[in-house]
This record gives structure tokens, C-alpha cells and sequence, in this order.
């Protein structure tokens, strides 16, 4: 197809109303998970959120265990899986391998490690549930900390243990 094909398909999308209405939902759920995230998290940063160009609309976190080493959390919609997802994520791509590298020498296997490449910013993928969950926000919120924080239960001892070296600010 050419551009002109693909801007006659969006306009006529758009015309429909429902790809606004839908894409509306998931910015608008994100926006709210955030502003609950800093109401309840007191000691973590919560970044601002990224609506993204139809490929992902996240938010990072940053729990302290996580910020010193210069990595993070992030609650991603990823629009390829039409999924809600966690990510660990680093600062910098130096980090991020490095940190791949890490869970990978010593036999990371409670989530599924993203190989670096370019334009891959997870080194860990945890699905948390569809898109269709965020007809129910309650739950899927519930979902969403109890993934968030497993990851984070799971990532802190073994980085203590095989990571004692923290990353300066």
C-alpha cells in the first residue's frame, strides 16, 4: 500500500470514531494508573506517561532498589500484543545489557529475558493481561501492582546477591 492508501484507510478509521474511543480508553486508564502509582507509592518516582504512536503507551517506575543500579519498572500497553505488560528497563543501553547480561550469566528464568537489539528497551517482558481487561479497571489494576510488585520481590534479592554494586545517580 502506498501512503496515500494507508492516510485514505486512517481517515476513513477515524471517521468511525471508534479507534478514538478505544485509544482514548487505554491513554485514559494509563493516565489514571499513574496518578494511583504516585499516590501510593511515596518512595518510588513515577515518570511522566508516553502516549506513545501506536506502538506503546507506558509510564516508568522507579522503586530505590531499582533507581540506583539505573534501572526501572515500567507499566507498558503494548499495541503489537494488545496487551497491558511489565517491563524492567534500564537508564541507557550500556546498563540495559549489562543488566541482561547479568540475569543471563546466572540462570535468570522467572520471566522471560528480551534479548538486546536496537529499539528494544525491555530486559524483561511479564504479560499481565489483554486489552479487553480494561473493561473491568478495578481488577486489571489490582493485576497490574500485584505483577509490578512480584517483579520487583523477585528482582531485589537477586540483585543484591549477584549486583551488590549500585550505580551512582
Amino acid at each position: 500500500m502506498s501512503l496515500g492508501d494507508d492516510l485514505t484507510e486512517l481517515q476513513r478509521q477515524l471517521s468511525e470514531g471508534s479507534l478514538q474511543r478505544a485509544y482514548g480508553a487505554i491513554v485514559g486508564y494509563m493516565s489514571q494508573l499513574r496518578v494511583h502509582y504516585t499516590r501510593t507509592q511515596g518512595q518510588w518516582t513515577v515518570s511522566g506517561l508516553y502516549q506513545g504512536y501506536f506502538d506503546m503507551t507506558y509510564f516508568a517506575l522507579f522503586p530505590p532498589s531499582l533507581k540506583s543500579r539505573g534501572l526501572k519498572l515500567a507499566v507498558v500497553f503494548d499495541y503489537e500484543s494488545f496487551a497491558f505488560e511489565v517491563w524492567l528497563a534500564a537508564r541507557n543501553r550500556t546498563l540495559q545489557r549489562r543488566c541482561w547480561e547479568l540475569l543471563r550469566d546466572h540462570g535468570w528464568s522467572k520471566y522471560r529475558l528480551v534479548e538486546p537489539a536496537t529499539s528494544v528497551d525491555a530486559i524483561i517482558k511479564s504479560g499481565v493481561a489483554d486489552a479487553f481487561a480494561l473493561a473491568e479497571p478495578e481488577i486489571l489494576t489490582s493485576r497490574i501492582e500485584t505483577a509490578t510488585q512480584a517483579l520487583l520481590d523477585d528482582l531485589e534479592p537477586f540483585l543484591t546477591l549477584h549486583d551488590p554494586q549500585q550505580v551512582a545517580h
